[in-house]
């Protein structure tokens, strides 16, 4: 049997996106989207052709190219984009065993067929890889996305604890909350922030939080003994770290028979994206977004 012709640009495409998603399995499934494109980097050998520039846009051949058909490995069901990091699910894990050019082939019929059941229109065949149409448009937003994220994850590393702890504080008076006590630098008994309903604190929930900037992950032990602070009707733990949690630590707020709520870095920034409109401006430059829009056609 004669071996598929392929263009130049899905030849790349083959190596790139197998090279990402295979990455992803050795990782255990997740990683950061900046590190998996550095990683693909490293490992597929690039032509001059390949590491072009495209004039209108500023972006490198193989990036765009490997950013444009991730969208059909998204809606094959193989990748997960979500907050600048890229999961692996099952069905990527499995079509890893179809080969460069199996994996690529399946995702692109499954983005077809995704496309011709919401949004039927012309689809040109054998046509390079650019910055037009929809699928080009989408895969530019999630680039944009990414490189949004990694700045404001960026922005946040560079604060020291304290800065940290009192964006937490304003993120909570976004949400509607009263903050009477945010712990001074020294000895806060474990307290860093107290969050109310209400200026008095008559009316539940009655939040405390934990703040720790780090990067080490939060162990079972330091959630028990948010949980052993909490000892009144009403009281809600909340632990905010920047370096995440385990899974043990997860389980343990889970099951806990009080309310402790665990927030990450990436959802940090989901909530201040969320009620960052609500803040005062004294605390929007706490740390300053602009929001940005794109075209989204109706479905």
């Amino acid at each position: 049997m004669a071996k598929e012709k392929l263009s130049r640009s899905r030849e790349l495409a083959t190596k790139v996106i197998f090279a990402a998603l295979q990455i992803l399995s050795e990782k255990g499934g997740q990683a950061p989207g900046k590190e998996v494109v550095s990683e693909v980097e490293k490992r597929v050998n690039f032509d001059d052709w390949a590491k072009a520039i495209y004039e209108k846009s500023g972006y490198v051949r193989w990036q765009s190219i490997l950013h444009f058909y991730s969208i059909d490995c998204i809606k094959a069901g193989y990748l997960v984009k979500k907050m600048g990091v890229w999961y692996l699910t099952p069905e990527g894990e499995a079509a890893l065993k179809l080969g460069e050019i199996g994996l690529l082939n399946a995702a692109i019929e499954a983005y077809k067929k995704w496309k011709n059941e919401n949004q039927p229109s012309e689809v040109i065949e054998g046509q390079d890889v650019s910055e037009e149409g929809q699928q080009g448009q989408e895969a530019t937003i999630q680039e944009v996305e990414q490189l949004a994220i990694e700045g404001l994850k960026k922005q946040i590393d560079h604060k020291n604890p304290y800065e940290f702890q009192d964006l937490v504080a304003a993120l909570l008076r976004g949400m509607g909350y009263y903050t009477p006590f945010v712990a001074p630098k020294g000895k806060d008994g474990g307290i860093d922030v107290i969050a109310y309903r209400d200026p008095l604190g008559t009316v539940t929930p009655r939040i405390k939080v934990q703040i720790k900037h780090r990067e080490d992950t939060a162990s079972v032990q330091e959630i028990r003994q948010l949980m052993g602070l909490l000892q009144k009707d009403g009281d809600v733990g909340m632990f905010v770290l920047s370096g995440g949690f385990t899974t043990d630590a997860k389980t343990t707020a889970r099951s806990s028979h009080v309310h402790v709520e665990l927030i990450d870095l990436n959802r940090l920034i989901t909530l201040w994206q969320e009620f960052y409109p609500k803040l005062a401006d004294e605390d929007k430059a706490r740390l300053p977004l602009i929001p940005i829009f794109f075209y989204s056609p109706v479905v």
